[in-house]
């Protein structure tokens, strides 16, 4: 007697390999046959029968084991679950969630010295265990750091929620040495830049567009006319940066920025689209596009981020005070934009103090 199947429409076979293939017809149509990738025993195979059964194909995430409670790969997805959250409610940004998704992943993955994953272990890590982490990356240091900085997150999280009474990534020095971040862009770069990408053409508004709003590459691909505004007769750009804690900016459109975008020849929901006329999918898509411009341009080493800076530089230069520079940056802290000018602002003290050896007889 031929056992019930339970799942009309289902059958498995045996292929020359020895593996079992398992095969769900649509219903309604006996000749349309979808291939599943589990079997009845499996957690998702109901998921995968069901879009059979219709025609399709179920593309959702694959069920996996728990991690085991208070272990550390259970902490780095209750973490890693609020931070989507946050990133749901505007308080938080994808690519923050992207970053410490593969650090704490990568830090999960790291072995003892017995060769036990860390993932595995009790979250109350002892600090010790952690500053090996970062020195095994010490080659990388700028990596180390930032996995540092996303454990010290996720276990301030941790206290925060009760699971733990103190963060044992507090105090974890930092082994990268700054050089200093992006070059600033200064206005040699920005003519050369356009003797290579014209007016009329994407690279010279974007160009155009980072250096007069100073805005970062992330608000940069938002930006559109949706952020124009009037202000007595004049065109204004009003807009809330994505970054957390940014001031809102309001600045007029000076007339370079102006003509930039009234001779571009297609029009879209953002000023910057893509060569096929539309907004950029996201942040790292048009940056890797910058790329391309800037060594198109024989910059090898500028970024957008560099205009910014470059911009900053130049306001200070002119004599501009830091209170105003912050308000175009959209900083709220002035600390933060002295990181910005404090370079600048030596040259101009130190040119200020040397013009009292300019009467000395010698």
């Amino acid at each position: 007697m031929t056992p019930h199947n339970p799942f009309p429409g289902w059958y498995s076979e045996t292929l020359p390999s020895g593996s079992v293939r398992h095969v769900v017809r649509k219903q309604g149509d006996k000749r349309k046959k979808t291939t599943v990738p589990v079997g009845p025993d499996h957690p998702d195979f109901l998921e995968h029968y069901r879009a059979a059964r219709a025609g399709e194909k179920w593309h959702g995430e694959a069920s996996k084991p728990k991690a085991p409670r208070h272990s550390l790969d259970w902490l780095r997805e209750k973490y890693l679950d609020h931070l989507a959250r946050m990133v749901k409610g505007g308080n938080a940004s994808p690519s923050t969630l992207k970053q410490r998704r593969s650090l704490l992943t990568r830090l999960c993955d790291h072995l003892d010295g017995d060769g036990d994953r860390y993932g595995d272990l009790h979250l109350d890590l002892p600090q010790p265990a952690l500053i090996r982490v970062r020195n095994a990356r010490a080659d990388t240091p700028a990596e180390a750091d930032n996995m540092m900085k996303a454990a010290k997150a996720m276990y301030r999280f941790a206290v925060e929620a009760g699971d733990l009474d103190a963060n044992p990534a507090d105090g974890i020095r930092k082994i990268h040495k700054s050089k200093g971040g992006a070059t600033p862009w200064s206005a040699a770069d920005m003519r050369q830049f356009a003797k290579t990408h014209q007016p009329g053409t994407m690279p010279f508004l974007w160009l155009t567009l980072a250096m007069f709003t100073g805005a970062r590459i992330g608000d940069l691909c938002l930006l559109g006319r949706q952020h124009e505004v009037s202000h007595n007769g004049a065109v204004w750009l009003e807009w809330q940066p994505g970054k957390k804690g940014s001031a809102p900016v309001s600045m007029p459109v000076l007339p370079p920025l102006l003509r930039a975008i009234k001779t571009m020849p297609v029009v879209g929901s953002t000023y910057l689209l893509s060569e096929r006329g539309q907004p950029f999918k996201n942040v790292e898509t048009l940056r890797t596009r910058v790329r391309r411009w800037c060594d198109a341009a024989g910059l090898k080493d500028r970024s957008s981020h560099g205009v910014r800076k470059g911009m900053a530089t130049l306001l200070a230069e002119a004599g501009i005070n830091d209170q105003q520079i912050g308000a175009v940056l959209s900083h709220t802290e002035v600390q933060t934009t002295r990181i910005y000018t404090q370079s600048a602002q030596r040259r101009l003290l130190a040119e200020q103090a040397l013009t009292a050896l300019s009467e000395f007889d010698w």
